[in-house]
């Protein structure tokens, strides 16, 4: 069945034409106006008819796509997939780098080199199991994690956030746990809006997702997120939080200036803006003033331990503005009571035992020494890099897209990530692709992996496949 003339009214529905359009789809559905088969109007078809662009068409189409109504199929069309939105999230599983095909190379995402992980948590787990008592029949509490957000305070105590108490950290499972809660506990109302870079860590819009928000984009530049765009995204949407990466933006790695931290936060103290500042991919060291030195009533700092010492361990915080802690804690305690115990007393113990610091001294020494074996070998090509972050942004020369050098770097034995996985919904995504640092294999077989990719760089191909 084929409904291509379908004209919905969007003057009904408030707010941006993508928006609109997307509840119209949502109606039409719900109502059998459009029934489960039907085909929708060519975006170019809909976009004239309604006096609309394109792209805002197709900006609407794909969130219905994400909900599972609509269904999209190459060569036939788009069509009405189901009566009910698609409940919960729709991105793929984590799938275990082991299961890669034999002799492939991953760099799409970093993994941590082996400096002793493995011998260091279990010498922890013995010390701790000599601890165990009854008392590890009992639910888990936030009351017991208080020695243990005083070990996070010291951890963390080489960025400059201002005063960080014990009672301002809240702790979760990883990094992504952490964005997940300050979401739950902040955004209010049907459809909130989160804000984001508009090249972004893909865990952002996927929390945003499940907390029912709509995620957009802000423009960045050399520097990170540009002032004036998000002055502009402010005042055109009613937001209420901002993700933001400051020492190694996710995917270009940069660096974001001192200045422009202060400028973001006066915007963000202007328009009631909640901020989470993301620093997993933690780096060395830094002078400059985290966003929460800036506006510590407002700024959630992120960070876990799977980027620096292990990812096995999921162990993450959330450091609360200042007067929020309980707050979050009680988020945390909503979600899943605490930490389980056993995760909570080793982590502990690693981090008041010295190990921990150890082991994320000797990643970072790792780190540093692949990265040089990378960039060394792209010597030349447009890259973006710091010391300690474990990737390299490459922007490609001319005669590659960054999906058609995905395809043809795997064909040659290698995986990476296209600039496309990290942009948002309709957003712009620029011919680059982002090569993460593998810790987990020899030396060897990773500069040979790297090597690949740069004799392919200079054997671009000759018609583009997009």
């Amino acid at each position: 069945m084929t409904d291509t003339n379908w004209r919905p009214d969007l003057a009904q529905y408030p707010g941006p034409k993508y928006l609109a359009l997307s509840r119209a789809l949502r109606d039409a559905v719900r109502k059998g106006t459009l029934p489960a088969g039907a085909q929708l109007p060519t975006v170019r078809d809909l976009a004239w008819r309604l006096e609309i662009t394109p792209g805002t068409v197709s900006r609407a189409y794909q969130l219905a796509t994400q909900e599972g109504l609509l269904a999209a199929t190459v060569g036939r069309g788009t069509f009405v997939a189901a009566t009910t939105p698609q409940l919960g999230p729709t991105q793929p599983l984590f799938v275990d780098g082991s299961l890669v095909t034999q002799g492939v190379v991953d760099l799409r995402s970093p993994s941590l080199p082996h400096a002793g992980q493995g011998a260091a948590i279990r010498a922890a787990m013995m010390r701790v199991a000599e601890r165990v008592g009854d008392d590890y029949v009992d639910y888990p509490t936030q009351t017991a994690e208080t020695d243990l957000r005083q070990a996070v305070v010291h951890w963390v105590a080489d960025r400059i956030m201002g005063e960080v108490q014990e009672e301002d950290v809240a702790l979760t499972h990883g990094g992504q746990a952490a964005i997940n809660l300050v979401l739950n506990c902040c955004l209010r109302g049907d459809r909130p809006v989160v804000l984001a870079e508009d090249l972004a860590y893909p865990g952002f819009r996927h929390a945003a997702r499940l907390s029912r928000a709509e995620t957009v984009g802000v423009e960045l530049d050399q520097h990170g997120l540009r002032p004036d765009a998000l002055e502009a995204a402010c005042r055109r949407h009613k937001a209420q939080i901002l993700c933001v990466t400051t020492e190694a933006q996710n995917p270009t790695a940069a660096r974001m200036p001192e200045s422009r931290r202060s400028e973001i936060a006066l915007i963000a103290r202007a328009y009631d803006l909640q901020v989470i500042e993301d620093d997993c991919y933690s780096v060395a060291e830094s002078s400059s003033p985290m966003i929460r030195a800036h506006i510590p009533e407002r700024a959630w700092y992120i960070g876990s331990l799977s980027k620096s010492v292990s990812a096995s361990l999921r162990f993450g915080y959330a450091i609360c503005p200042r007067g929020m802690g309980m707050a979050g804690r009680l988020t945390a305690q909503h979600v899943s009571f605490a930490l389980p115990r056993p995760v909570a007393d080793l982590v502990q113990e690693l981090m008041l035992s010295g190990t921990a610091q150890k082991l994320r001294q000797q990643t970072q020494v790792e780190f540093a020494e692949r990265l040089s074996i990378m960039v060394q070998a792209l010597q030349g090509q447009d890259i973006r890099w710091q010391p300690s972050v474990p990737f390299v942004w490459l922007r490609l020369p001319g005669g590659w897209r960054g999906s058609t050098f995905a395809r043809m770097a795997q064909s040659v034995g290698v995986l990476v990530r296209s600039a496309d996985e990290y942009a948002l919904i309709n957003g712009h995504a620029p011919n680059a692709v982002r090569l993460a640092v593998a810790g987990g294999m020899p030396r060897e077989r990773f500069a040979k992996a790297v090597h690949s990719l740069r004799d392919l760089l200079l054997s671009p191909p000759a018609e583009l496949v997009v």
